[in-house]
């Protein structure tokens, strides 16, 4: 049975309300559009994505927020113009100065100033809930969402062509990840258990045997070359083997997972609903669940810390170092 996409948001996205900041220097957006608007706690707004942008670091969520720290996530300044107000789900930066970010109602917003200033670059047709932009260089870019949503460039978002992830009864699954995998694969993860891969920069796609039927939130390409998935009820996928093979690994929790890093010392950290944060040690998976059970969403590694986002917001938190 299809999950209703609003459910699927919130195990994904663990959202709540925000308060977000306005500035009176924001361009005057496209007609329909309310700009986000300036609060003082910006940092505190729920937050879904975060990604590096050269050695800065974004992060998008609920009301239009985007916030940007150029000292490794210590402090944190909210764009100063943002045309949107409604929920951002995902960004990805190709490099310091060129971010994209989607959302709902179709947007995907572009950056050319590493995400002080935002712009609608592109509205899909029909409007559908965006979930996922990745971006392999300044002209590559993939864009998943609700109800088999799929979208490339090639020109650094000039012009967006659909793609068809999936096929008859998997064309109109929702799609909540894409990412790279080794050798220039790109892997998407989407609701009941489904997972896609091409090899040829989006041209073509094939579904993946994962083995399980709960919704995959997220994935992520270690630098061994393996790849994991994550999804409902604590899963966590590996396949050593571009996706041919899958294995489960045990995590000992049955929280959705739906974020997840790898840090520059090689160890793992996954993070997900009701506080869950998985690490691993000695080679086994552990997990912990957070004083506040807070739903966390995503997480990012600066140096040896770490940038935990949840419904309230940012988070520096030890308990995961």
């Amino acid at each position: 049975m299809k999950l209703k996409l609003t459910a699927g948001l919130t195990a994904l996205a663990s959202l709540a309300a925000g308060i977000v900041l306005a500035t009176t220097q924001a361009p005057t957006p496209p007609a329909g559009e309310v700009p986000a608007m300036k609060a003082r706690l910006a940092s505190h707004a729920s937050l879904v994505s975060v990604t590096a942008a050269g050695a800065a670091y974004v992060a998008v969520g609920d009301y239009g927020t985007v916030i940007r720290s150029s000292d490794g996530g210590k402090t944190w300044q909210q764009a100063a113009a943002v045309p949107v107000s409604g929920l951002l789900t995902s960004v990805s930066f190709a490099d310091a100065r060129n971010g994209w970010a989607v959302g709902h109602g179709g947007i995907i917003l572009v950056t050319r100033d590493g995400g002080e200033t935002w712009a609608i670059q592109h509205t899909v047709d029909g409007k559908p809930v965006l979930l996922s932009v990745h971006f392999t260089d300044a002209d590559h870019g993939y864009v998943v969402g609700a109800y088999g949503t799929a979208m490339q460039t090639s020109d650094g978002g000039k012009n967006w062509e659909p793609m068809q992830v999936g096929e008859g009864r998997d064309a109109d699954l929702h799609l909540n990840h894409v990412f790279s995998g080794p050798n220039g694969v790109l892997i998407a993860a989407g609701e009941s258990g489904s997972a896609f891969r091409s090899k040829d920069a989006g041209q073509h796609w094939e579904r993946l045997n994962t083995g399980v039927t709960g919704s995959l939130w997220s994935g992520l390409h270690r630098k061994g070359g393996q790849l994991l998935l994550l999804g409902m009820s604590g899963k966590v996928l590996e396949s050593a083997d571009l996706g041919e093979h899958w294995k489960t690994l045990e995590t000992g929790t049955t929280q959705a997972l739906t974020g997840g890093v790898e840090k520059a010392d090689g160890h793992l950290v996954l993070v997900g609903t009701g506080g869950a944060t998985v690490t691993d040690k000695d080679g086994q998976l552990v997990t912990a669940i957070r004083d506040d059970r807070q739903n966390l969403a995503a997480v990012a590694a600066s140096g040896g810390n770490l940038i935990l986002l949840g419904q309230n917001g940012l988070i520096q938190d030890p308990q995961t170092h």
